[in-house]
């Protein structure tokens, strides 16, 4: 199939936008890409980027465009989690099978090498220009120093909104009848701490580690750079016994770093620093229907799905939408209005199934990883999968390893969850978890 070349505006030069936009250049099209804030790579960063953690769907959209080999290039594979348990030495999970990874990649490099690709590309970006204001039946979009200000009009073919959780595009479509809109916020924070690397340069953890302290109601986690420092994200409540609130001056940040994470004392002073100069951050899980205007405006990404980031897939489930967009051009050509019909019919309950995965995983890390009845179980199935590896695929596997939709990843998430009730109730349970009676129960339940 080949496309009529169009006038497409993009609003949001992030990482969805800046990706679309090579995509879309490819076809041909004219690309305009517009974002309210200064050039990220003019801009020092700003201490609110949790590091990003690439997986399959990430890699396979980058390497449609044949950009994957120059993005790994900023990337550090991480082939398990490293465990910092209170009273325990530190001890490491492997995330899949032999070869598979994650991988860290700093959000603001990221971003300023798919700006440069896309400008190599040909694609015009446009730089603290507000817009304030879209008309969705005729894909025109204004923008101005202020709101109140003068505009200016631009006229566009298509315009797509990838301009985050709060969108401006998207605001503008919630104001149509019968368009559905939640957002949720939940009520632990976060906030981006360093660990410096040594003098000598070197990692002072190891590097091909993805670092979580669980910590029950907070948990601090951290991911590698490439200048042997690692970013460190702390979840922590807003307000409680231990939170945000709770620690107000340098002391009680430092007795909170002490009591808690014994292992990183060396970089006391540092985090103590960054705890107080960098800002909390909210996370919210923003769902909204429909995603598209007739065959004139789409939303891209976080701005049509936010998501929770624990289960790392934000990123990699907003390339994976430009991904499944450009299949669905490659069936139907110029018919733009189908095109956007069936991306967002196909995407949506994806982008549902990925937020609930997503939450539960913020349960699942915060609460019961210290629950010793849910450890029993993941070790049940661990061993399970060992041995039965086409039976049974850990939920976390299929997410992060495949390309299959998230929503079939969720469906057989719940139907294996259904099988371990039984199996957890089964007397003695911690005595007998890797024996014969189990697996053949299993078995039969599957």
């Amino acid at each position: 199939m080949t496309q009529a070349s169009k006038k497409i505006a993009i609003i949001g030069s992030g990482l969805v936008g800046s990706l679309l936009a090579i995509y879309l250049k490819k076809w041909g099209h004219d690309i305009t890409v517009f974002d309210r804030r200064p050039d990220i790579r003019n801009v020092e960063f700003s201490g609110r980027s949790i590091n990003l953690a690439m997986s399959n769907r990430g890699w396979n959209a980058l390497r449609e465009v044949a950009i994957e080999d120059e993005i790994k290039k900023i990337a550090i594979p991480l082939d398990k989690r490293a465990m910092h348990v209170v009273g325990q030495a530190e001890y490491y999970q492997k995330y899949g099978k032999e070869g598979e990874a994650i991988w860290s990649i700093s959000r603001g490099v990221l971003n300023r090498k798919m700006i440069d690709l896309a400008e190599q590309e040909g694609v015009l970006f446009k730089f603290e220009e507000k817009v304030w204001d879209v008309s969705l039946p005729d894909a025109k979009l204004f923008t101005g120093e202020t709101e109140k200000g003068e505009w200016q009009e631009y006229q566009y073919d298509l315009i797509f909104g990838c301009d985050g959780a709060f969108s401006r595009v998207r605001h503008k479509m919630q104001r149509r009848s019968r368009f559905d809109y939640s957002q949720d916020f939940i009520d632990v924070g976060y906030k981006e701490l360093t660990i410096a690397p040594n003098e000598d340069g070197s990692f002072k953890l190891d590097k091909n580690s993805f670092h979580i302290w669980p910590r029950g109601k907070f948990m601090l986690i951290a991911m590698p750079n490439l200048d042997g420092s690692f970013t460190c994200t702390l979840f922590m409540p807003f307000e409680g016994e231990v939170s945000f609130e709770s620690i107000q001056t340098k002391e009680d940040a430092k007795a909170f770093f002490k009591t808690y994470f014994p292992n990183v004392m060396h970089d006391i002073e540092n985090l103590t620093e960054d705890f107080y100069k960098n800002p909390t951050s909210a996370m919210v899980t923003m769902k909204c229907f429909p995603w598209t205007y007739w065959d004139k405006v789409a939303l891209v990404g976080d701005s049509a799905h936010a998501i929770v980031p624990f289960y790392g897939q934000g990123m990699n489930a907003g390339f994976e939408d430009i991904y499944a967009l450009n299949a669905i051009i490659k069936k139907h050509g110029d018919d733009w209005e189908t095109i956007f019909q069936e991306f967002e019919k196909e995407r949506k309950p994806n982008a549902d199934a990925i937020a609930e995965l997503s939450y539960r995983n913020f349960m699942e890390m915060s609460s019961k990883t210290a629950d010793p009845m849910f450890l029993v179980q993941k070790k049940i199935e661990k061993h399970f999968a060992a041995k039965h590896p086409e039976k049974w695929i850990p939920v976390y596997s299929r997410v992060t390893f495949s390309n299959r939709p998230y929503a079939e990843a969720l469906a057989e998430g719940d139907a294996q969850e259904a099988i371990m009730q039984h199996v957890m109730k089964l007397p003695n349970i911690e005595e007998i978890w890797d024996g014969i009676e189990v697996e053949n129960l299993m078995l039969s339940l599957l």
